[in-house]
């Protein structure tokens, strides 16, 4: 779907949960509604750095991203209306947006870890050969996540503590790494 339809897709679980499992469990809906108002917030604020701006309009041969995610994901609720902000930046990349939980189950093929770990972007040439894969969480933050896991750390301490870098971090990581790619 086009990030517009995703969109779209987002409001229609906010405004009726209940037609959308796993959302009519209000643990699901919180975080989605949580999720709805940083994106947003993400959209208003967020700027492209100017390096990676030029090489992102530098991009000269036609791309498809593929970004796979669901409105429940709180480290989607950070990349994706950044990851939407720098594809817009060239009409040569064409962003798509697949869902995690519905098929054709595309995550299973770029698992991390082994795990189904959200968002994640594929980035193909226009004969649809993976030209680099990012997620589903800048570098640095998987580290910090990997660490607190060993850890046993609980859930709400490595919400809270994800939380705190995005806000920290303002996007500075993800663009660091798209340069790195691109």
């Amino acid at each position: 779907m086009k990030f517009e339809e995703y969109l779209a897709y987002f409001e229609a679980i906010l405004a009726d949960p209940e037609k959308y499992p796993p959302y009519s469990n209000v643990e699901y809906l919180n975080y989605a509604k949580l999720n709805w108002s940083r994106m947003n917030r993400w959209l208003k604020r967020f700027e492209v750095n100017e390096d990676l701006k030029s090489r992102i309009v530098a991009v000269a041969e036609p791309q498809q991203w593929l970004l796979i995610t669901e409105p429940w994901c709180g480290d989607a609720a950070h990349s994706v209306p950044q990851i939407v902000r720098m594809a817009a930046l060239n009409p040569l990349i064409e962003l798509d947006i697949q869902l995690r939980d519905t098929e054709p189950y595309l995550i299973n093929d770029y698992l991390t870890n082994g795990g189904r770990s959200i968002p994640k972007l594929i980035v193909r040439n226009e004969v649809g050969e993976d030209l680099w894969i990012w997620g589903p969480r800048p570098q640095q933050l998987q580290h910090i996540f990997d660490r607190m896991k060993a850890e046993q750390r609980t859930f709400e301490d490595m919400k809270e503590a994800l939380q705190r870098w995005y806000n920290e971090d303002k996007g500075r990581e993800i663009q660091k790494e798209f340069l790195e790619n691109l």
